[in-house]
């Protein structure tokens, strides 16, 4: 076996039989970054640095990692020059799946096999920009040369959405859907809570100095998000929060907020725990799909969220938060009523959550996301999930990706692993080749597209 060659993560005859039978089946992405405006407007991208680099949290902090300066990855230098820089230091990723996704985009989307190093940057370079002049390369054929079917993006409940309404009716291959995320709406906490709760209030012309009033407008952006097609919401907690609380107390602590007065830290817990139950109750009378994203410490690296923003690469995970009884209400209250989607940061939260999937069988455990989006941290999620709960009743992959171009290398590295998984246990007797092409196809493509459209 030699470097991403055919039989690439695949190391059992069975496997590789079972990969043949999934590898070129469409692409279902429920959750994703991808910019819809990019896509609508279908222009070339310019320089393999835009596709790569430019958006990619993953290629930042690595980079940052090995010593590189801020200049050369979210600052002014050049984007030839910021690619310079990550190839440089690109042989030094060998171990990160980072690795080898970049490398597979270029052998799969540009016909590049080199590998990355300061001694093939520039000519990596100028091949790639070549090559991104060419109409195969703009965004919607680079969507359809990747069978992506359906894809749902996560979007902001503030925002209107013209480019979704405009793919609706330009885009002719791949359907785009948006994805309703108003999480920031329940963190009372947060210094820019008002200010996003304001510009709900003016979109929607509802007073959200008032509970009621948030509520309605929260209520008039799920309507919108479901006249675009949506099909599911999409929740980034810190920490779940559920338990019964009365209109009122919740009403009385956005009033303590919205008022500038400090909330102590019961109510702020009680607040989150009210929202988290109404954005439940939403998504049931829709018939969406309910994500929960649960674990991640976000904007951890104070200097970095100082001088480049939120969401600049300084995020963290950890283990120390209560899981089972912060969800008991919730997930009993809307047992066998609401289809949930439980994803972890931290793998210390997989056998919590898988057990949880299993008590209940309205919630499903999503794909290996964030750090764990790597083939370790599939081939072990799907190993421990075929053991404690169901692979049938997996969610299937999602890319997460903010970049286009890697749609295709992050669906086919889970294929692989999954396949991988199945092959062994082939080879070691636990399942017949039979089931295991039928639990390859149902995780590649028909159950995620059964679980969001259905």
């Amino acid at each position: 076996m030699s470097f991403l060659d055919d039989h690439y993560l695949l190391t059992s005859s069975a496997a590789r039989e079972l990969y043949d039978g999934v590898r070129d089946l469409p692409i279902i992405d429920p959750h994703n970054h991808a910019d819809v405006a990019e896509i609508v407007r279908n222009q070339p991208w310019s320089d393999i640095w835009q596709v790569e680099g430019a958006t990619d949290h993953y290629v930042w902090e690595l980079m940052r990692r090995r010593g590189v300066s801020e200049e050369n990855i979210t600052g002014s230098a050049s984007n030839f020059d910021k690619w310079k820089a990550l190839a440089g230091r690109f042989p030094e990723f060998a171990g990160n799946p980072t690795y080898e996704w970049i490398h597979l985009d270029l052998r799969r989307r540009f016909g590049i096999d080199r590998v990355i190093s300061s001694h093939t940057a520039e000519e990596i370079w100028e091949e790639t920009s070549a090559a991104l002049a060419a109409p195969r390369m703009r965004p919607q054929s680079l969507l359809d040369e990747m069978r992506v079917e359906i894809m749902c993006t996560t979007d902001d409940p503030t925002l209107s959405l013209p480019f979704h309404d405009e793919a609706r009716r330009t885009v002719r291959t791949t359907r785009i859907l948006p994805t309703w995320r108003p999480d920031k709406a329940m963190n009372i906490e947060a210094p820019g809570w008002k200010s996003f709760v304001s510009r709900l209030g003016s979109r929607a012309g509802e007073d959200v100095s008032t509970l009621s009033g948030l509520l309605a407008a929260l209520a008039r952006s799920h309507a919108y998000f479901g006249e675009l097609g949506c099909v599911a919401a999409d929740h980034g907690l810190a920490e779940p929060v559920s338990r019964f609380v009365p209109e009122s107390t919740a009403a009385d602590c956005l009033k303590t907020a919205w008022d500038g007065a400090t909330l102590l830290p019961e109510e702020i817990r009680d607040f989150k725990a009210f929202m988290l139950q109404r954005f439940g109750e939403f998504s049931r009378d829709a018939g969406w799909v309910m994500q929960l994203h649960v674990g991640p410490v976000r904007d951890f690296r104070t200097t970095l969220q100082r001088d480049l923003g939120p969401d600049s690469g300084g995020d963290i995970s950890s283990h120390f938060i209560e899981l089972a009884e912060n969800l008991r209400y919730f997930l009993n209250e809307f047992d066998g009523r609401l289809k949930i989607v439980l994803y972890c940061v931290d793998p210390s939260h997989l056998p919590t959550f898988a057990t949880l999937a299993r008590a209940f069988p309205n919630v499903t455990l999503g794909a290996p996301w964030w750090w764990n989006d790597s083939p370790y941290g599939m081939e072990t999620q799907l190993k421990y999930v075929a053991t404690v709960d169901l692979l049938a009743n997996h969610a299937g992959m999602v890319t997460d990706s903010r970049k286009l171009i890697s749609f295709g290398s992050r669906t086919e590295m889970f294929r692989r692993i999954l396949c991988e998984v199945l092959g062994g246990m082939i080879v070691r007797g636990q399942i017949p080749e039979s089931a295991a092409s039928d639990l390859a196809r149902r995780l590649s493509f028909d159950r995620p597209r059964e679980l969001f459209f259905g």
